[in-house]
């Protein structure tokens, strides 16, 4: 007989895990099934471990540069596998954490893949063997993988994606980084940092496309002082695996193709969702480019199935997907008779985005670009790291903030940030826009001194022309 429970989550991503904990809050009998590892790629194989392995990229990065502090450091060194072998001890130890959260709540744990068979089931195969689960509502959390390219297959030996990066057997020597959003960037910045000779080509006229114009500007400036070759408008024409290493093709934006060698290559253009095999199409459910639609709550097109997170429409965020979460389940919840719980849909122009580069860049909301294509009157205002006391203190003078107003009504309506811990800082603008604060509220708010955050009020006073510090 096949075990029955209110909700059955399929894959424990920060999404999955997140959705399955706040249904076990809510009294549901939830179930997980996961194929792989709990915590999904996320833990495992991204956001944390790649931010273990940035972590000692930046405190290499400061010791070869301990001078400028009155210190001294000599005979500096990097050991790549003590670094990776960092990097999965904290992947490993947010992997039991979950664990533990699945036991507290009551989550039961299946292991195995997970294939919709109608009617509230679920099939898991595992390792033992194949057992049904049914529920009431499901939710499909299953994630993405990194994209391909048709001449770059990655082999795990010179052409890497992602999780190829994380765990290298060899240090490159020179690497190609194809594609320079936040996965190609981040690894680019680390191996720049450990000490390889890096190229990031990418075909959008800036890298960090999705960022405001003057963040993309800044942090090309500051990735060629740091030494990488930066080629945008440019392409991969094509790619040679040889036994030592591999040869390309590169397209630049004067149109002529060069022939360059690299040690190995990073492909980062992309994520494709992983929705083949969960017998989606089969309970009607019809994807939109390999994607689920969904409702503002999570709801599919079919009645009892919801789907969050990356293998839904963007943007492709763990935080994203973890709101999502919690949504699902409180819409669930509430369908299930629940009075207690008012969920509200997901406002798209309030999720933050972070890059955890060396400068760090973040933002939410729209570019001054974006908000004047809306029809927008803007007022924008933009504060340097160099005139905080803070920042200068800290010897990580270089960098800015922007914030983007409505003129006519004073609205947040974006924030752009880059350098050091900015990651930190974006935080307080999203809890602005999410309360619909104007520039009379941040104006009024008191920031402490001596803080990186006193440049947040700096930008807003610039931008309507009342600095104070330049």
């Amino acid at each position: 007989m096949a075990e029955q429970y209110d909700v059955i989550v399929l894959g424990s991503g920060p999404g999955g895990y997140v959705a399955a904990i706040r249904c076990a809050q809510l009294g549901l009998k939830t179930a997980i099934v996961e194929r792989e590892l709990l915590g999904g790629i996320c833990l495992n194989w991204g956001c944390i471990p790649t931010k273990a392995l940035l972590r000692s990229a930046e405190v290499l990065h400061n010791m070869k540069h301990a001078a400028s502090y009155g210190l001294a450091a000599d005979n500096i060194r990097a050991d790549l596998d003590a670094v990776v072998k960092r990097s999965r001890g904290v992947a490993k130890q947010l992997n039991q954490g979950v664990t533990h959260l699945m036991k507290k709540n009551k989550i039961a744990v299946h292991m195995g893949t997970g294939t919709l068979k109608g009617g509230g089931k679920l099939e898991v195969k595992g390792d033992k063997g194949t057992e049904t689960l049914t529920a009431k509502h499901i939710i499909v959390a299953t994630g993405a993988r990194a994209r391909d390219l048709p001449f770059a297959v990655a082999d795990g030996k010179r052409v890497w994606t992602y999780r190829h990066a994380m765990t290298p057997t060899e240090m490159p020597t020179k690497l190609l980084v194809i594609g320079s959003g936040a996965i190609g960037i981040e690894f680019a910045s680390f191996y720049n940092d450990m000490g390889a000779d890096v190229t990031v080509v990418e075909m959008m006229d800036r890298v960090v496309p999705v960022e405001d114009a003057d963040v993309s500007a800044f942090l090309e400036k500051a990735l060629t002082k740091q030494g990488m070759t930066i080629m945008t408008g440019s392409g991969v024409e094509a790619l040679t695996v040889t036994g030592t290493g591999v040869k390309a093709k590169l397209k630049g934006k004067d149109g002529n193709v060069s022939d360059a060698d690299f040690s190995h290559v990073i492909v980062a253009v992309g994520i494709v969702a992983n929705t083949e095999g969960v017998g989606l199409e089969e309970q009607g459910i019809a994807l939109e480019r390999g994607i689920i639609p969904v409702d503002p709550m999570g709801r599919t097109s079919a009645k009892g199935i919801w789907a969050i997170g990356d293998c839904t429409p963007g943007p492709w965020l763990a935080h994203k997907a973890s709101h999502e979460g919690v949504i699902a389940a409180e819409a669930i919840a509430q369908e299930l008779g629940n009075k207690d719980v008012h969920p509200h849909a997901m406002d798209r122009a309030n999720i933050p985005g972070c890059t955890y580069c060396h400068p760090q860049i973040a933002s939410v909301g729209l570019t001054e670009a974006k908000a004047k294509e809306a029809g927008y009157t803007v007022k924008a205002g933009t504060f340097p790291f160099i005139g905080n006391g803070k920042a200068i203190a800290l010897g990580e003078a270089e960098g800015f903030v922007k914030t983007v107003f409505d003129a006519k009504t004073g609205e947040l309506l974006g924030a752009h940030m880059i350098g050091a811990e900015v990651t930190e800082l974006i935080q307080g603008y999203v809890v602005g826009k999410t309360l619909e604060t104007t520039e009379a509220e941040l104006m009024a708010t008191v920031f402490p001194h001596p803080t990186l955050s006193e440049m947040m009020h700096e930008s807003v006073l610039a931008a309507y022309g009342r600095a104070l510090h330049i």
